[in-house]
């Protein structure tokens, strides 16, 4: 894990002006008079696939923006099941919750190998005080936390399971880099869409064969034509 002071990021060398955090949306707005005002690093490291950027009810003391890769939010049932809350992605922020004091409310887990960027909550705090610069953006989080929250409700859990899975593929390859797009595990998708993974594999089974879906090792294309 390697750490890099906002500052460096803003105006380093070569390969901090090309680090992503100088154009995170949460900090776009900032001038350089903005990132003079901090001392304290922020911590950028690789989370591998399957493994836990924090927990439910963990403390938080963190904000995290993802870089590269794709997490999920999970919510695990008392009967030992499990539902899928959200996707992240390039540019989201998880753990947001850390901004109103509260514990984590979900199990954040790397659905791939995910980049992420860890802004400790006084870093944004400090910023929110200081300047008007930042609350453009942390309204802009927040209200990119409550559509993709309507997405889900209106687009991914109503309608039949058919319906569901194509609503799903299509939502994953609005976010498609080259045309192809990450295709999470049957449990993962059953999870999201509340079907059975079993009815999540005869679905996607289907798909293939018809044609309206490729998928090669993970990564999916759609035909959105015949959807």
């Amino acid at each position: 894990m390697k750490s890099i002071t906002i500052k460096q990021a803003w105006d380093g060398g070569e390969k901090c002006l090309h680090c992503s955090i100088r154009n995170l949306a949460l900090f776009s707005d900032l001038q350089q008079d903005d990132f003079n005002l901090l001392h304290q690093p922020i911590n950028e490291y690789m989370i591998p696939v399957g493994d836990e950027l924090y927990t439910e009810k963990d403390k938080a003391h963190f904000v995290f923006t993802i870089r590269s890769g794709m997490i999920k939010l999970v919510h695990y049932l008392e009967n030992g099941n499990y539902r899928i809350v959200r996707l992240l992605r390039p540019g989201d922020l998880a753990g947001i919750e850390a901004l109103n004091g509260s514990r984590y409310l979900h199990h954040a887990i790397a659905l791939q190998n995910t980049d992420v960027c860890r802004i400790p909550v006084e870093v944004i705090e400090q910023l929110n005080s200081n300047t008007p610069h930042l609350y453009k953006q942390l309204t802009a989080s927040w209200q990119k936390v409550q559509s993709d929250a309507d997405v889900w409700l209106v687009e991914l859990t109503v309608g039949n399971s058919r319906q569901r899975v194509a609503n799903l593929l299509l939502y994953l390859d609005d976010f498609s880099e080259e045309g192809s797009f990450y295709l999470p595990t049957r449990e993962d998708i059953g999870a999201l869409l509340g079907i059975t993974t079993e009815t999540a594999s005869r679905i996607i089974a289907e798909f293939k064969r018809l044609g309206f879906l490729q998928v090669e090792r993970q990564m999916a294309k759609i035909d959105k034509s015949k959807f």
